[in-house]
């Protein structure tokens, strides 16, 4: 999930968001659990297969972590990323001349060409605060998509059930030099996650924002850009999805023309 510092949330630049230089120069650091073989892998893998040999584009491409493995494996690999911030991390790395990057708002700027995958991963969905922009998004991934092309996210599933009775916190991690803490607005359907980072030589308090939203709700964002589900999974292994899973990897097949 991405992460901004909450003390810059008003100050960060407008033309990168809430991922300025500063976020992006530790960003890897940072969600370095997510770069380990047995989690990066599986999600290569998935997408890899899924594409079969097509044009794929990644929403919010950040600093390349699955775009770039992917492109590594002879796809014709594109991004779209607000950030420019995060790009110019991302370009510092082998490989990734091969992966032109437009930049801009995920929910409404066109990359060049047709595709047939387009995917937006690690809880970014979640950072479009509206359910109008998580719409946007999907009809931007459906206007990029040749049909029967495939939209895939991969989210958490609001994690509700873990609340006490009248209660809106949950204790995410608790780990040597992290702490994560998720405020829950139940409302308006907003989580705001707390996390506080403690290690030698550095310490950070950083706090993000996210809409989150139930599968159903995406099905039916999916039903209006014009989607219907393919397949639904807990996770990048494919483990089947239920009543108990924490995340899902969703995959839409663009019907409409």
């Amino acid at each position: 999930m991405n992460m901004t510092s909450s003390s810059d949330q008003e100050s960060t630049s407008s033309t990168d968001g809430l991922f300025d230089a500063r976020i992006a120069r530790t960003y890897d650091e940072d969600t370095a659990a997510m770069f380990a073989p047995e989690v990066l892998g599986p999600a290569v893998d998935f997408l890899a297969e899924l594409a079969n040999g097509r044009r794929v584009l990644e929403f919010a491409i950040g600093t390349g972590r699955v775009a770039l493995p992917l492109s590594a494996r002879g796809l014709d690999v594109s991004g779209i990323e607000m950030s420019r911030a995060m790009v110019a991390e991302m370009m510092a790395k082998p490989g990734a001349e091969d992966v032109p990057v437009t930049i801009g708002d995920m929910a409404s700027v066109r990359a060049e060409g047709r595709f047939g995958l387009v995917f937006l991963v690690f809880n970014t969905i979640t950072n479009l605060l509206t359910q109008d922009g998580q719409v946007a998004c999907f009809h931007n991934a459906a206007a990029h998509l040749d049909t029967g092309g495939h939209f895939v996210i991969e989210v958490f599933v609001p994690p509700l059930r873990r609340l006490s009775p009248g209660g809106n916190l949950l204790a995410s991690d608790v780990s040597d030099g992290h702490i994560g803490v998720d405020e829950i607005d139940l409302l308006n359907q907003i989580m705001t996650s707390h996390h506080y980072w403690i290690s030698e030589g550095r310490a950070d308090t950083f706090s993000s924002t996210h809409r989150y939203a139930w599968p159903a709700e995406y099905d039916l964002m999916a039903r209006i850009a014009g989607f219907a589900l393919r397949e639904r999974w807990s996770d990048w292994q494919r483990t089947p999805f239920s009543g108990d899973s924490t995340s899902h990897v969703s995959v839409w097949e663009k019907t409409a023309t």
